[in-house]
């Protein structure tokens, strides 16, 4: 659980932003914000002033919202006829997170708080968010060790003509009995995700709408990311991507298997991947720019002859090769094309270079590392090695 004394760390950074932006206050009403602040995800919303103490308002459920609530101030939401009154005056300004927050919504306090003006607090939260402090950084680490646990069993239960669906089960089992929880919060508007994919050859190449290297075909048109129905092949690569939840934290990890041998195309693109993932960690220190690191990782991938290969099958290639993970799978920072930004210590990334054949597979690598003055620190115990069966 969350403690005091993290959350009111996180507070105190948020109202340092919130006055060097000229904003009275910040509503937060997003469940994982809410959570982040004030440590219960229940059904609620948080108010936190420029100056003074923060106030929770919660609608369901009170009782444990209460129990689990960081913040002095937990009450039962107000009616709407009260909860005007519980903002002075001097309130003008109020952030309000843009980014996630229905229309809906916004014209719901627009409406209780009339006169106010809401600007988006968006940005400042996430880069919040995005620096981890020891104390998430060990959740990050606890989740990788259990996360590494279910890899290591991979060649107990892999065999050659099971489903790609199957494999993804006896994954999931393995997982969710080792306290994982499942959830993989995602921020993006449009994007889901269910705990990772197991895909093979027979689907890797399928292209879809999550923004990644790899979508798999899914189980039908309604759930087109992830396994299939398909038969795992011999002699071809076996993606495994999934994400360990622990206490709401994430980390993103990728191993592959192969039962049989690989091609030679296929093992050149993975010395390529390690020699990217190599470079990437060595330069995660405070200071570097996201984007030059990205096209950095894109100019060792054209060096290889393999450009129209990475992060995608030819034409679906994603422009990214690392994001942030924490709470969410897709937190700040993001390694991409666009994405001028500086590393900061303590952000954690999920470095994940791959490169997809169509008919062929998918190969490359993927790990959670911590930004730090000494270069990336690798967040998950495990070798990067492809398991041959």
């Amino acid at each position: 659980m969350l403690t005091r004394q993290e959350s009111q760390q996180r507070i105190s950074r948020l109202q340092e932003g919130l006055r060097d932006k000229g904003m009275d206050g910040a509503l937060f009403i997003h469940p994982i914000d809410v959570y982040y602040f004030s440590g219960t995800r229940q059904n609620s919303t948080l108010w936190v002033p420029a100056t003074g103490a923060p106030r929770l308002w919660v609608r369901k459920s009170f009782t444990r919202g209460q129990q689990e609530s960081c913040i002095d101030d937990t009450r039962p939401f107000p009616s709407s006829k009260e909860f005007p009154g519980e903002f002075g005056e001097q309130v003008r300004t109020i952030g309000f997170t843009f980014d996630v927050a229905p229309v809906q919504q916004l014209n719901y306090y627009q409406k209780l708080l009339p006169g106010r003006d809401f600007v988006d607090v968006s940005a400042l939260n996430r880069e919040i968010r995005s620096v981890k402090s020891p104390w998430e950084l060990e959740q990050i680490r606890y989740c990788g060790a259990q996360l590494a646990g279910v890899f290591r069993e991979v060649p107990g239960f892999l065999k050659a003509g099971m489903r790609e669906v199957d494999l993804a089960a006896e994954f999931e089992y393995r997982l969710r009995k080792a306290g994982g929880e499942g959830y993989v919060r995602m921020r993006a508007f449009n994007q889901e995700l269910f705990q990772g994919l197991a895909v093979s050859s027979a689907t890797a190449g399928a292209t879809g709408f999550f923004d990644g290297a790899v979508t798999g075909k899914g189980m039908s048109s309604a759930s087109p990311h992830g396994a299939s129905a398909a038969l795992i092949p011999v002699d071809a690569p076996i993606l495994i991507d999934y994400t360990g939840v622990f206490n709401g934290y994430i980390i993103d990890m990728t191993r592959f298997f192969v039962i049989g041998k690989l091609a030679p195309e296929l093992e050149h693109a993975f010395r390529t991947a390690l020699a990217i993932q190599g470079y990437l960690a060595e330069h995660l220190k405070p200071g570097a720019i996201c984007e030059e690191l990205f096209l950095q990782a894109a100019g060792m991938a054209q060096a290889a002859g393999l450009s129209d290969h990475f992060m995608g099958a030819p034409g679906e290639n994603a422009k990214f090769v690392g994001h942030g993970v924490g709470l969410e799978l897709d937190e700040f920072p993001v390694l991409a094309q666009g994405f001028k930004v500086a590393l900061q210590a303590g952000q954690t990334l999920a470095i994940e270079p791959k490169f997809v054949f169509p008919g062929m597979g998918v190969i490359g690598i993927e790990n959670t590392f911590a930004v730090s003055e000494a270069g990336g620190v690798r967040l998950s115990d495990l070798p990067d090695d492809i398991v041959y069966l």
